[in-house]
């Protein structure tokens, strides 16, 4: 009930005026049945806009630390996250990458459309990065089709760190269902997974129009966190050792 009542009165309506999103492709995602959108991943809004213009409920696998937060805020940004239907995911690989997978399966067993981020975090410079194999496993195994998406202009409406969006229109474009049946049987062959994570993320490259990176997005993160902070240690002076000039 409160999905409806967030996506229909309250949320959804909100965010049409805002980003005044323009549409295209959606007669791609299926009215019927599972399927898997996977979409790169821009900014916080995403989470919110998607689900708003698609017909059918998209339950996302949210990080884990939306639901882990100190305090009163803390709680209620669990509680809205929980309400919207949302699951939290450990991202930190081996056994909490299969608990999120298996997450994901439950979903699709039951016929319902899963929505996934393949860069597994938001990109910290609008670039698409390279893709976890977790989607193609969850494709494989369950079978469905993947609805690639673009979210186009959200990095630029709000960027990480921005608080409140800025009033700009949007783009949310479609592709085709990519169909991965020839793969069946193979969820455990890492080259299979391979091959299906780069297919589905040059289809979301097409429809993005983004510049791609070969590597990963929170790797590329951290190496430009890395790098701003020995930029500010030379600013002190303190860059090879030695005093200032």
């Amino acid at each position: 009930m409160f999905y409806q009542v967030l996506k229909y009165v309250l949320l959804g309506p909100l965010l049409r005026l805002v980003f005044r999103p323009r549409i295209e492709g959606l007669e791609h995602v299926p009215e019927e049945g599972a399927a898997i959108i996977a979409g790169n991943h821009l900014s916080f809004a995403d989470h919110f806009v998607m689900p708003a213009i698609v017909p059918r409920r998209v339950t996302f696998l949210a990080k884990a630390e939306y639901f882990t937060g100190p305090g009163l805020k803390g709680r209620l940004t669990a509680a809205f996250f929980r309400g919207v239907g949302q699951i939290p995911v450990d991202r930190s690989g081996g056994r909490a990458s299969r608990a999120a997978i298996s997450s994901g399966l439950a979903v699709l067993r039951k016929g319902r459309v899963l929505g996934i981020y393949p860069e597994g975090t938001r990109s910290h410079d609008g670039r698409l990065y390279k893709g976890r194999t977790g989607v193609a496993s969850m494709a494989i195994r369950a079978g469905v089709p993947v609805v690639p998406c673009a979210m186009i202009g959200t990095f630029e409406a709000q960027p990480t760190g921005r608080r409140l969006p800025r009033i700009m229109r949007i783009t949310i474009r479609f592709g085709a269902p990519l169909d991965f049946s020839r793969y069946a049987g193979m969820a455990d062959d890492r080259i299979a997974l391979r091959a299906v994570t780069d297919e589905i993320m040059y289809a979301i490259l097409t429809l993005s129009g983004q510049e791609y990176v070969d590597m990963y997005a929170g790797e590329a993160k951290a190496a430009a966190q890395e790098r701003a902070r020995a930029k500010g240690r030379r600013g002190q002076g303190g860059g090879d050792g030695g005093p200032p000039a």
